[in-house]
């Protein structure tokens, strides 16, 4: 099976204006990027994972945020390069300013055999859904569709 991936959907209103979860991808490639370059807060899982456990433990990982509750199944998307994500939306409300995401490492520069660190995620932040259908993926874009369809 090709590359999968799963994540959550984090929504609040605030002010009776829907608004949605979003972070940005630390490290070197996505650091001057902005448009299209956010996401759901997601990551791999493997054939014989739990793509609901997944997703929470992902979420978990780069949020440092634990998220419970009752989740609404949203209908998997195909990103450009192939790649499945499956995600599920739940109302939530968590600090964007205080998220703590895990770290990988990479060569950086390239070839330069020097490993260097960085954040999975290095920001988050909660946007209104016109700015949203800016910031995120373009795939992604309908599973912000489908939530608003279904609340």
């Amino acid at each position: 099976m090709g590359k999968q991936s799963a994540g959550i959907l984090l929504y609040r209103k605030t002010e009776g204006k829907l608004q949605v979860f979003l972070v940005h991808p630390g490290g070197p490639f996505f650091k001057n990027k902005d448009d299209g370059s956010w996401s759901v807060p997601k990551g791999e899982f493997l054939d014989d994972e739990d793509p609901l456990e997944a997703a929470r433990r992902e979420f978990e990982e780069e949020t440092g945020q634990v998220i419970t509750g009752e989740f609404i199944k949203l209908n998997p998307i195909t990103q450009k390069g192939g790649k499945k994500v499956y995600a599920w939306a739940i109302v939530g409300d968590i600090d964007h300013l205080t998220i703590k995401s895990n770290y990988f490492e990479m060569e950086w520069p390239p070839r330069s055999g020097k490993q260097q660190s960085f954040a999975e995620v290095d920001r988050a932040e909660w946007f209104d859904i016109e700015t949203a259908k800016v910031k995120i993926n373009l795939a992604q874009a309908g599973l912000i569709e489908e939530l608003i369809e279904k609340l």
